[in-house]
């Protein structure tokens, strides 16, 4: 029936939720990790189930890396991290079939070895699985840390993370396009949330309120942190996964990219063009940076990856990837607009209606795309 009103039906949309808590102090504590989750469980109703109520469409947390955690759950894993400061932490989906899971965990160690990155052990991740729907426990993969070691050529602070970030980041895109391109039956199943020595995420194919209960990690006092980003997923155009829920490496988003096609076919196009001080002959492994197969928020996500480990900071990388209507603001400040005006030579804007949050486990923010259509 035709509506009567102003309000139309048909072009009502639903959206996913996000939210994050930081101490602007950068103090680390549990407590940043248990608001977020309160943030998460009060975002439940932006998320999606299916018929299973119990199977969600998606939920996680990314955490700036609590590393004091990580170093307790890792000597309870038997594997010695003590001696190795600013390690990376890697945060794989492995397949179900456990020979293929074998398979890929030696892909792995050996990604890291041609690298020059040293395996310091695995832990399996605590779950606790009875809670989920029939369709999450099915597709449920075996979860797993690697912890690599920090070369001794790699200097200490900020500067040195994100070195030894672009070194994991490399030797993540040689597992991944090893094990995509074997015969390894499963291997779709093979994927890794985060890889970094500042971020580490927790996510799956889990409701708002599941996501404390299925990692028992999160709710362990020693878990501490100062930045905190959650998300609870209402899919909208692609099918709900356990590797396509939220957070990403650096982001989450509520709304579309409807601008997808064409800038995917940009990062394609310029791929024979692009050039890396900061990767050298390294770039050649990285590329094809996108993986076309994503969902448009794994897509964008890759894209601002490889923007920021390039050398720019994360901000940067995000005002370039979505600019303000700079064109036609009187107001707006002139070194600003050359900002824009330059960039815009370099990279077209990746429209939404789009909200997204960002971290990379030193700062957090969020922003709205030019349009401005997506509440945040």
């Amino acid at each position: 029936m035709p509506s009567r009103t102003l309000y139309e039906p048909s072009t009502e949309h639903d959206a996913c939720g996000f939210g994050f808590v930081c101490d602007m102090r950068g103090r680390r504590s549990h407590a940043t990790v248990r608001d977020a989750l309160t943030v998460l469980v009060n975002l439940e109703h932006r998320g999606a189930s299916g018929a299973e109520r119990a199977t969600g469409d998606g939920a996680g947390i990314i955490l700036a890396m609590p590393r004091a955690f990580l170093r307790a759950a890792a000597a309870d894993a038997g594997v010695s991290i003590a001696a190795h400061d600013g390690f990376g932490v890697a945060v794989l989906f492995l397949p179900r079939e456990a020979a293929t899971a074998a398979a890929c965990r030696e892909r792995f160690a050996a990604a890291l070895g041609s690298e020059g990155l040293e395996l310091l052990g695995w832990r399996e991740v605590p779950t606790d699985p009875p809670g989920l729907g029939a369709s999450a426990r099915a597709s449920r993969p075996t979860i797993a840390q690697a912890f690599v070691a920090r070369p001794p050529d790699i200097g200490p602070g900020p500067d040195g993370d994100l070195v030894f970030d672009r070194r994991l980041y490399v030797a993540r895109r040689v597992v991944e396009k090893s094990v995509q391109r074997s015969a390894l039956p499963g291997r779709d199943e093979f994927y890794i949330p985060s890889m970094s020595c500042r971020t580490i995420v927790y996510k799956g194919m889990l409701n708002a309120s599941q996501l404390r209960s299925f990692y028992p990690d999160l709710a362990d006092p020693r878990m501490a942190t100062a930045i905190a980003l959650v998300h609870s997923r209402f899919s909208t155009n692609t099918f709900p996964s356990w590797a396509r829920a939220h957070p990403y490496r650096f982001i989450s988003h509520n709304g579309e990219i409807n601008t997808l096609r064409g800038n995917v076919n940009w990062m394609f196009a310029r791929r024979s063009a692009m050039r890396s001080s900061a990767f050298g002959d390294d770039l050649a492994k990285i590329l094809p940076a996108v993986d076309a197969d994503g969902s448009d928020t794994a897509i964008f996500d890759n894209v601002l990856e490889l923007l920021h480990l390039s050398g720019r900071s994360l901000v940067h990388a995000m005002m370039m990837m979505v600019p303000e209507p700079w064109s036609r603001d009187p107001g707006m400040d002139p070194r600003r607009r050359a900002f824009y005006a330059y960039h815009a030579c370099l990279m077209e804007p990746w429209d939404g209606p789009a909200s997204l949050a960002f971290t990379d486990g030193v700062r957090v923010g969020a922003t709205l795309d030019r349009n401005g259509l997506r509440p945040g």
